[in-house]
């Protein structure tokens, strides 16, 4: 593939270094000792429970603005991608245009910096800052789910604390990946961002390594604020959940109508919604319809012939909806590939997509990759 790679200049002085900012908050002075606090999973430090007290999301304000039964109830809930400029940086013009297709196309949430929306290519200063935009722009019209989930506990905490601040509605927390942890440590860490506001929590052991058992959920299932669990191991899970009072929501568009119809999950979080928002908020809405759902599926499975969100940038730019501008690790599906989506789109109806251009092939030099931005 003779893709461009473009290596847009850093600007940078020694004053205004560009890195990933973590703020330490200031700990108020105080004569009285902190005193450290013990749980049947070990004793937290002294500082931490001081910090803990202080921290900005106590506001009473902040908890008022959403209440977990405002989340629960939404069934279309989108994993928007995050488009680019030919730089690299955000393209909020276009990302405004696709979250205003979600909202007409009938989505009632979107999570911002997923795994779909490339969060993990995002500095915190970008990730936050999308969250806030979106929340400015679209919070009274859609729900707005930050994903603030890290693999550091401390990171997942203050980016969580951030996220609430600028005004999401709801967090999404993955398990720690990579440098995995005890059921015991899963608990502690899920424990350690509920109290913060509505969260949803994410299983996907394809990408975290590591399965959220239902032991984990259900230690932590008497919170206030789990709104539920975006489930991606299947539909015996799902059931399992759901016939304990448990709300869940499908991580996998290609179950996700049998999930919703047949095993009782309240809706779908969908990568296929960026395309066919209408389609998707039908098979969410309007009983059960095989028919549809055999009509969508070969696109369903076409979405992760590669990783996510390989396809689905692919797919954007073919409809000219976004540029054809991947950040590296990514790259555009070979040309065969999408031939395949032209072919998709003309089988389903082009109306029935976001966006108003015809779809393209495109050329193989259309793309452009960036590595540095």
């Amino acid at each position: 593939m003779a893709c461009r790679t473009v290596t847009p200049q850093l600007f940078a002085s020694s004053s205004h270094p560009i890195h990933r900012v973590r703020p330490v908050a200031a700990v108020p002075r105080s004569n009285a000792a902190p005193q450290a606090i013990r749980t049947g999973r070990g004793k937290f430090a002294a500082a931490a429970i001081t910090l803990d007290d202080y921290l900005p999301m106590r506001s009473t304000e902040v908890k008022n603005r959403t209440s977990t039964s405002d989340i629960t109830c939404v069934r279309l809930i989108t994993a928007v991608k995050t488009p680019y400029l030919p730089d690299g940086r955000f393209d909020l013009e276009a990302y405004d245009s696709l979250i205003n297709m979600q909202i007409e196309g009938g989505a009632e949430g979107v999570i911002v910096g997923g795994t779909t929306g490339e969060g993990h290519l995002m500095s915190w200063d970008e990730h936050i800052m999308l969250i806030g935009h979106t929340v400015n722009c679209f919070g009274t019209r859609i729900k707005v789910i930050g994903n603030t989930g890290s693999n550091s506990t401390r990171e997942a905490v203050h980016a969580t604390e951030q996220g609430f601040a600028v005004g999401m509605h709801a967090a999404l927390h993955i398990n720690p990946y990579y440098g995995k942890t005890s059921t015991e440590g899963l608990i502690s860490h899920f424990e350690a961002v509920l109290p913060m506001g509505p969260t949803i929590i994410y299983n996907v052991p394809s990408r975290s390594g590591q399965d959220i058992t239902p032991e984990v959920i259900e230690a932590v299932s008497g919170s206030p604020n789990l709104a539920g669990v975006k489930e991606c191991v299947g539909h015996d899970r799902v059931k399992c959940y759901t016939d304990k009072g448990i709300t869940i929501w499908s991580g996998n568009d290609d179950e996700c109508h049998d999930s919703r119809w047949k095993f009782g999950a309240t809706g779908v979080i969908s990568v296929a919604s960026n395309l066919v928002p209408g389609l998707m908020h039908s098979i969410m809405y309007k009983g059960e319809n095989a028919t549809l759902n055999e009509k969508l599926l070969p696109l369903m499975k076409w979405l992760f012939c590669q990783p996510n969100p390989i396809a689905l940038n692919t797919a954007l730019a073919q409809l000219g909806v976004a540029r054809p501008v991947f950040r590296l690790p990514y790259v555009p599906l070979p040309l065969e590939k999408r031939i395949e989506f032209v072919r998709f789109v003309e089988a389903i109806g082009r109306e029935n997509f976001v966006g108003q251009k015809e779809a393209q092939v495109l050329d193989d030099d259309d793309f452009v990759l960036i590595s540095r931005y």
